[in-house]
């Protein structure tokens, strides 16, 4: 594989908004940190949501006062609704407004507190808010593989989700594994429509590893057409309103993956795992990430 594929850190956001034992402002501001060190020109550094459902972003205003200046870095706060949005431009800090919308009613509900249609119309909403602010916007349709509470979500659903968005003018949109049940084949099916229904606007994909089969769903989505990947270091992460979820693909797995297939990413898996390793003793065990956990070979390459 000849192409670039463009990588979003999500570690210090979705990699630790599901931790029960909180971590320091200084420690996330350290990661974000390290994952620029390693690379990462686009990191969702935090999100603006009620702190009481979500403690670990409760300091979501302190990390972007902390953020390092970096030049050729965007820094993404992730969204659910106007107040968020109004807080998340007013840091003055970041570069993106992340907006999620929810592929069933059920699930819409516990995440955000209304119907599916509805948060299609918010996530529409926090992109022109975006876009006011002279910002960047962009939407993730969470549960687009499987909703865990109503099951299998209909292609044609999550098809028509991602024209509506589009037409919103955010800068991509992303298809979200949020609780790790896609295979292979309905990846490169479903990303495969999605590209096609939408394009030339890019898509991205973001998957969860909980069933094992998250890098191959990575590469599935890649061959499909996608060309912007999330990640998050060491494969931590997951989701407090959807039952069951489990980790993030880890960062180093899927750079370590696409390297070896001759794609660029620009990131630098021996710093990677560099992080990881800081990573584990912050959070004091092993990361489920494999590729930290394994000698290099042949060489840990840089793209």
């Amino acid at each position: 594989m000849s192409r670039r594929i463009s990588f979003v850190e999500v570690g210090p956001r979705d990699g630790l908004q599901n931790e029960k034992a909180l971590v320091s402002t200084a420690d996330k501001l350290e990661l974000i940190r390290r994952s620029i060190a390693a690379g990462a020109r686009r990191i969702e550094v935090t999100s603006f949501v009620n702190p009481r459902r979500v403690p670990q972003m409760a300091d979501a205003e302190e990390v972007c006062a902390g953020l390092p200046a970096a030049q050729g870095v965007s820094y993404i706060g992730l969204v659910l609704n106007p107040r968020g949005a109004e807080r998340a431009i007013a840091t003055g800090a970041l570069h993106e407004l992340g907006a999620v919308c929810v592929s069933t009613d059920t699930f819409a509900m516990a995440n955000q507190g209304q119907t599916s249609e509805e948060s299609v119309a918010a996530a529409k909403a926090i992109i022109a808010m975006a876009q006011d602010a002279g910002l960047k916007g962009q939407a993730t349709i969470a549960a687009t593989f499987g909703c865990p509470f109503e099951g299998e979500v209909g292609e044609d659903r999550v098809v028509a989700m991602a024209v509506a968005l589009a037409e919103a003018g955010p800068i991509e949109v992303a298809l979200a594994d949020t609780i790790g049940v896609a295979d292979p084949a309905h990846v490169s099916r479903l990303v495969a429509r999605v590209v096609a229904a939408i394009a030339p606007l890019p898509v991205r994909v973001h998957f969860h590893n909980t069933r094992g089969t998250g890098l191959a769903n990575v590469w599935a989505a890649v061959e499909a057409g996608a060309s912007v990947v999330d990640a998050a270091l060491g494969g931590l992460g997951g989701c407090p309103f959807a039952p069951g979820a489990a980790g993030n693909v880890a960062s180093e797995d899927v750079i370590y993956m696409l390297h070896r297939a001759g794609a660029a990413t620009g990131m630098d898996l021996s710093k990677l795992i560099e992080a990881n390793h800081w990573l584990a003793g912050v959070m004091g065990r092993n990361l489920p990430g494999m590729v930290a956990q394994a000698p290099a070979f042949p060489k840990i390459s840089q793209e």
